[in-house]
């Protein structure tokens, strides 16, 4: 790896650290309703919105009821998108004329958008009006991620209050979130994004002149091309924010009116985990020691940083297969070197091998490259960060209460080797306790294995894999993780459009969101019940090395032991094919 490419990570983690304290301080106080100057500014639109909701925001909810309205809120999201979709050859802002939407690639949309995965079985320059982006895709990108939010700050309440019944309200925290935190980042980075040369406009196609005319396959003169165009910048900032990853366009952040300059990148990819790196800040604070948050954050640079410099290592290594071919690979200062296959000349391996690497580490799967033609392992990276349940920082709010239930087994086994009853944040940890987070765990695991399984053994699936070998197998393996951990992101060379990737795809994206969401309200729920227990001396410190070492061995643990044998059938099989 390059002194370029050290600098490059190094930036990274030092730009998205240092953003990322303010914002958790800022979101805390959100949290707190303590929040001034917002509160100025956008108070009274959020009475407004509870006024016309007829929203309570004194009312607190059980975590039964608070599940209920999350559920309800998000299903009729749901529908909304579903229907906009199906009816938007009848609706205005269609410029380009689309018809309705074929009702299998509608609903895998529509359950796609509302989890926050994200996952895109159609090409949205091809396919939807500019209605369609904005009202359905667009706003479901902030609501999936506020409620992501809302749920986190329903199990830090679980662990603050003290024999309680009730988490808050779910609608308040919904819009203090919406308001507060999305809105206001989500205007700073699309003008950014704008002033970078990304698109925000309702004209449908722009014409550019060919600097070398050619013909199409009749024998027809092309002397221009014809660019998708539309309201770009508003979609694409709230898309890294909210860690959506939908993008505007079918190759996403790889094209230049999405993606246009190497500041426009970097800002985009700091986006994709400045939200989840904060809310590790925000936790700390609210549970009033900020180490617990600190500890959290550091155990996922301790599995990220030595991951994305691997990857970014192996990809500037190239492509030995090109050797025998007479390519060139080195870097030098006119070309950056590499395997660049499937990447962008603007961005090259080392920021296209950040970007996978940040990407699958959140829930958010968007990409400037396409991982489909990364190297067997640097494509195994992305895939193993997606399976280890996205709590590697992890989507907004949705990483860290997963890391939160990783915290909680933790602590459950390292009581056992000692014979106590285990102890996290004041509050005892017990059977049931660990039952739901073993279920908020293993499920989306579950649903990637057997989903995989269902796919090599249907024709009609099967049909749809774009390559051979165990690449085929890798990219059925990488759709399964996607969908099933919320992630959108796929390998590339598998088409989803069809029935079966379709329909198994949405009820994965189904489990994968609403089943950790009830597990860890009815843990919040649990928790909030319980006595405080005061620290003793034979309470497990759970800051510091030791837990960090602890913490970080069992997200590795519980992956590998699930999921390695399989990557060893797909890329692990393809690397001992390269010559």
């Amino acid at each position: 790896m390059t002194a370029s490419a050290v600098a490059s990570i190094v930036l990274y983690f030092v730009v998205l650290t240092s953003l990322a304290v303010p914002l958790g301080a800022y979101i805390a106080r959100v949290f707190r309703g303590e929040s001034r100057i917002a509160d100025r500014i956008l108070g009274p639109l959020e009475r407004l919105l509870y006024r016309i909701a007829g929203v309570d925001p004194k009312e607190e909810m059980t975590w039964q009821r608070y599940l209920g309205s999350a559920m309800l809120f998000n299903l009729a999201g749901l529908l909304a998108v579903y229907g906009l979709q199906r009816l938007q050859a009848f609706l205005p802002l269609d410029p380009a004329g689309f018809g309705a939407v074929d009702p299998y690639v509608s609903w895998n949309t529509a359950v796609s958008f509302a989890t926050n995965t994200n996952w895109q079985a159609y090409g949205g320059e091809s396919s939807l009006s500019h209605l369609t982006q904005m009202l359905a895709l667009t706003t479901q990108n902030f609501v999936s991620a506020a409620a992501g939010i809302a749920v986190l700050f329903a199990l830090v309440r679980g662990f603050v209050r003290r024999t309680t019944k009730t988490l808050g309200s779910f609608w308040v925290d919904l819009v203090r979130v919406t308001l507060h935190v999305l809105a206001p980042l989500s205007i700073v980075l699309a003008l950014l994004l704008v002033s970078q040369g990304v698109v925000q406009t309702f004209r449908h196609e722009a014409h550019h002149a060919l600097l070398d005319p050619g013909k199409d396959d009749k024998g027809q003169p092309v002397a221009e091309q014809v660019v998708a165009m539309g309201p770009v910048a508003s979609q694409i900032a709230i898309k890294q924010l909210g860690t959506n990853g939908g993008g505007y366009y079918n190759v996403n952040s790889a094209h230049p009116f999405e993606n246009a300059t190497p500041l426009s990148n970097f800002l985009e990819v700091l986006a994709i985990l400045l939200i989840p790196a904060a809310l590790c800040f925000t936790f700390g604070t609210l549970v009033g020691n900020r180490r617990q948050g600190v500890t959290l954050l550091v155990a996922m640079m301790v599995i990220l940083v030595p991951i994305m410099a691997h990857t970014v290592a192996l990809e500037q290594r190239g492509n030995p297969v090109f050797a025998p071919l007479g390519v060139d690979q080195v870097v030098t200062t006119m070309q950056p070197g590499g395997n660049m296959e499937g990447k962008e000349a603007r961005f090259g391996p080392v920021e296209s091998g950040i970007w996978a690497t940040a990407t699958t580490a959140a829930s958010n799967g968007s990409v400037n490259s396409m991982h489909d033609s990364f190297m067997p392992l640097s494509g195994m990276w992305p895939m193993f960060l997606i399976q280890l349940g996205e709590v590697v920082y992890g989507g907004v709010g949705s990483g860290l209460y997963g890391m939160l239930l990783f915290a909680i087994v933790a602590v459950f086994i390292a009581g056992l080797m000692v014979g106590r009853t285990p102890e996290y944040l004041g509050k005892k940890i017990e059977s049931y306790e660990v039952k739901m987070a073993s279920i908020g765990i293993l499920v989306p695991c579950l649903a990637v294995k057997l989903g995989t399984a269902l796919a090599a053994v249907t024709p009609s699936a099967y049909a749809t894999v774009g390559n051979p070998g165990p690449h085929s197998f890798s990219e059925m393996l990488y759709a399964f993780s996607s969908m099933s951990n919320n992630n959108g992101s796929a390998f590339g060379g598998l088409t989803a459009s069809g029935p079966f990737w379709a329909t198994a795809g949405g009820i994965v994206m189904f489990l994968g969101r609403y089943w950790i969401m009830a597990a860890v309200l009815a843990l919040a729920g649990s928790l909030a019940a319980k006595k405080y227990v005061p620290e003793s001396a034979g309470t497990l410190p759970t800051t510091g090395p030791l837990f960090t070492s602890f913490l970080v061995g069992t997200v590795l643990l519980v992956g590998a032991l699930t999921f390695v044998p399989s990557l060893a059938l797909g890329p692990g099989v393809e690397h001992l094919m390269l010559p």
